[in-house]
């Protein structure tokens, strides 16, 4: 039987099953307490909840770059060994520096090439365009070499950092390129790049709350979040939400990754702190009841082979059919448990589909 996948979307292309959180850690001690804490959740909810993306561009100090980039190597190897059926549980990415900055070069040589199995894709910051982009693919290729091939695993995947007003005017073609998975808003970079022109409070929220525009009402910040994500939809590619960072504050933070996933059409939020990831897992999964719903039409679906049907009085098609299928994926990235006809599919991945 085919999958729902391959039904539902046809020749429309599906973005990847990333978790939909991306948890980030740069110091030694908590690169390690991270990825601790991923082998601890994905125990509890049965699969990878969250990644961990080690950090060389802000977690090096200057000067230990080459320092940063071995480490990095070396837990991102130690890691790819946590496997269950031949399956690798974990899943690690590292941000590397900037293509212009003097440690690109040798984070790549030293990451992709020591560790290119062990990696499930690398953050670029500072992309201005698709240049960029291609310029940044012939070094971590020539980097990588055979390794990845030579196991059967694809291309490195790419994920970008949209952090300056140059970048934002090239989103869709930097979306459409590719070796991109997913594209992440630098929040703190896109204002400091406009020069004092936005103010500071754009880069806290809720501080609308008290007399100033905050990362969801000023509206450059606004817009540039909604571009991100309309370039993402329209491309297959995932839009990842910037960080919250008053991260002691759960509630409002919860309240912000409820605002990213279901006003501005993230699917993926960055957290910089371990008390965040699961607000952001909660945030980002359908509401109990409308979970229900969608399992519910999806068995209906199933049991006649995707033809039109009646559930609740209300008719049903391909159409609602690939809503719903979406509301049950995105369920599964935030670690709920679905019932067991529908969670079969997702254990089970479609040829060509990324899980």
């Amino acid at each position: 039987m085919l999958h729902p996948r391959q039904v539902l979307h046809g020749a429309q292309a599906a973005a990847a099953m990333l978790p939909v959180c991306d948890h980030y850690s740069g110091t030694p001690e908590r690169m390690r307490k991270s990825l601790a804490l991923q082998a601890e959740m994905t125990q509890e909810f049965g699969r990878c909840v969250f990644d961990v993306t080690l950090d060389c561009e802000d977690g090096a100090p200057v000067g230990g770059e080459l320092e940063q980039a071995h480490r990095v190597t070396a837990l991102a190897l130690e890691h790819a060994s946590i496997t269950a059926g031949g399956r690798r549980l974990n899943r690690v990415g590292v941000r590397v520096h900037p293509l212009n900055h003097p440690a690109f070069a040798s984070d790549v040589q030293t990451i992709v090439g020591g560790a290119a199995i062990a990696l499930d894709y690398l953050m670029l910051p500072k992309v201005e365009s698709v240049a960029d982009i291609d310029a940044a693919v012939a070094v971590i290729d020539q980097a990588a070499g055979r390794a990845r091939s030579d196991r059967g695993l694809p291309t490195l995947p790419l994920h970008v950092l949209i952090e300056s007003p140059g970048a934002l005017a090239q989103v869709g073609a930097i979306a459409q390129h590719p070796r991109v998975e997913s594209l992440s808003f630098g929040l703190m970079d896109f204002v400091s790049a406009h020069g004092g022109a936005i103010p500071a409070s754009a880069m806290s929220f809720d501080a609308a709350g008290h007399g100033g525009l905050d990362q969801f009402s000023h509206p450059l910040v606004l817009r540039a979040k909604l571009e991100i994500a309309a370039a993402c939809h329209a491309y297959a590619k995932v839009p990842s939400h910037c960080v919250v960072t008053e991260f002691r504050d759960v509630p409002s933070l919860e309240r912000a990754a409820q605002q990213a996933a279901h006003a501005l059409g993230f699917t993926r939020m960055w957290s910089i702190h371990p008390d965040q990831i699961r607000p952001i897992l909660r945030a980002f999964a359908p509401s109990a009841q409308l979970l229900e719903q969608a399992q519910r039409i999806i068995e209906s679906a199933l049991a006649q082979d995707w033809a039109p049907v009646a559930v609740d009085g209300v008719l049903h098609d391909r159409a609602s059919y690939r809503y719903f299928w979406n509301l049950i994926e995105a369920a599964h990235r935030s670690g709920v448990q679905l019932a067991p006809s529908v969670q079969t599919w997702l254990r089970e991945p479609a040829d060509g589909v990324a899980h």
